[in-house]
């Protein structure tokens, strides 16, 4: 199992996400984030991911969610998601991925992760959440998804 982080860049209800453009999860819109690195913390990494992917310093992250992802037959994903609405720079296409603000009413669920719809509701309305999802030819095969009231 491999530990990874997820981060969201949130401003007057507008989303950032950004669409990847190589290497795992190439074509679907995500946040930015990846592996935790050797001697990182979950929110180092997440930074570091951010400045790698979209040339931008994310500050004062929150963090919202656990999801124990298992894509079948041999990803197992410990992820660790966060939000902020504050950091230094503008979002900027890189190698890896091309960012886009999206307002939260405008998710295009149908171009991401097929479990996306399932906790992103809960991001957006501001609640914490955890659980375990199986993904299987891109398909949610189970998951236990819940809000939290802590991590």
């Amino acid at each position: 199992m491999k530990h990874t982080t997820l981060l969201f860049l949130r401003h007057d209800e507008q989303l950032l996400l950004a669409m990847k453009k190589r290497g795992f999860g190439v074509g679907k819109w995500n946040g930015v984030g990846g592996k935790v690195e050797d001697g990182e913390t979950y929110e180092q990494a997440a930074i570091r991911e951010c400045q790698e992917e979209i040339s931008v310093t994310p500050q004062s992250l929150q963090k919202v969610g656990e999801l124990d992802f298992f894509d079948l037959p041999n990803v197992n994903h410990y992820c660790h998601v966060y939000v902020t609405n504050t950091w230094q720079s503008d979002p900027h296409e890189t190698e890896e991925m091309r960012p886009q603000w999206f307002s939260e009413a405008d998710i295009p669920y149908d171009a991401m992760w097929p479990d996306d719809r399932l906790w992103m509701p809960l991001l957006l309305s501001g609640k914490l959440f955890k659980g375990k999802v199986v993904i299987e030819d891109d398909t949610v095969r189970t998951n236990t998804i819940k809000e939290v009231v802590s991590l």
